[in-house]
């Protein structure tokens, strides 16, 4: 048999007060409503002894508040979006909120099904890395004052709020970092994207490479085919036909595939080239020769973030938060990327 889900009006029945006692002392405010000790500690002790737990669909009608967040990111099993969920996690469990993590593969038709199941749940906001063509989504939101944080990558023609980083300033100076210890055919293996991260990192590396007057050798794979094997045989074409020195990789899981290539296809080149991948791993520490990476600030855009949505949550349609904040990324120089080996 069932056990029967006990509320505050049978809590206040049994012990003879108030279902408004009941419910300021179950919420925090007996002392602010001041309710006695003695009534306080009576309610508590029989809430425990029921073992009581509150009717969350009812208290956020009442409220107005789910206390829940989504979190929707492009693959959360990806180390750069799983370690930044944990980091997001603590900061929203500490403030009284829940997260729901969910991945939209960078599918436009995903995402709108996912925006559209968690609105039909009252959740209190969106923290969204979003795919392609959802920016009449993304605006829909914004204009039924439902709060939502861009981040990774957004969409200048919306006036949204966001957390990005510098992606060609990160790119270009690791660019140069390249450039500075004497490499000159330096290969840029990407995403064929016009998302706004993919083209500031594309721009970063062509930017370095113009103004050192040094040729250019980028490689576009396609995003849909990065689980088959033909993003590595498109890599390795590209490094049999191309006689480079160095390879910048704009993704952490191109760096991964490309490093597999050059094991299996090109074992004399892994102490000869020059390395550098978009976004750190604890793999990239390990490997040999260690890897150069752009790590990207994950406790400052986790905390930047959540500043973002719970002070949106906080304002009015009148005076709504704005905040647009774009971070540096950091160089963790390894063994990868000294001085050219061939010199």
């Amino acid at each position: 048999m069932k056990n029967k889900r006990h509320s505050i009006k049978d809590i206040a029945a049994a012990l003879n007060v108030s279902v408004t006692t009941v419910s300021f002392v179950l919420n925090g405010k007996a002392k602010e409503k001041r309710i006695s000790e003695e009534v306080t500690k009576k309610v508590l002790e029989y809430a425990k002894s029921i073992n009581y737990k509150p009717n969350q669909l009812a208290q956020s009608l009442r409220t107005g508040r789910s206390k829940i967040i989504v979190v929707m990111v492009e693959d959360i099993s990806n180390y750069f979006f799983s370690k930044l969920a944990r980091i997001i996690e603590d900061i929203a469990y500490d403030k009284g909120y829940k997260v729901l993590f969910c991945s939209n593969e960078n599918k436009d038709d995903r995402s709108r099904e996912l925006i559209n199941l968690f609105r039909e749940r009252q959740v209190d906001g969106y923290i969204i890395v979003p795919s392609p063509g959802i920016q009449e989504d993304i605006s829909d939101l914004v204009l039924d004052d439902i709060p939502v944080v861009l981040f990774d990558r957004y969409f200048p023609e919306i006036d949204t709020n966001y957390v990005i980083i510098d992606n060609s300033e990160a790119v270009h100076d690791a660019s140069q970092h390249l450039i500075d210890n004497s490499y000159k055919r330096i290969g840029f293996i990407t995403i064929a994207s016009n998302q706004t991260q993919m083209e500031a990192r594309q721009r970063g590396y062509r930017d370095a490479m113009k103004e050192n007057d040094l040729d250019e050798f980028v490689l576009e794979v396609p995003f849909y085919e990065k689980k088959t094997g033909r993003v590595k045989e498109l890599i390795a074409d590209y490094l049999a036909n191309n006689d480079l020195d160095a390879i910048f990789f704009a993704t952490n899981y191109l760096t991964q595939m490309g490093l597999e290539v050059i094991r299996e296809s090109f074992p004399e080149k892994i102490n000869e080239l020059g390395i550098i991948t978009f976004d750190d791993n604890d793999l990239f520490k390990i490997y040999f020769p260690p890897i150069t990476a752009v790590s990207q600030p994950l406790e400052e855009i986790g905390k930047e973030l959540m500043n973002t949505i719970l002070k949106m949550l906080k304002s009015t349609p009148e005076k709504p938060y704005r905040n647009q904040k774009i971070l540096p990324a950091s160089l963790i120089k390894r063994n990868s990327s000294f001085p050219n080996k061939k010199l």
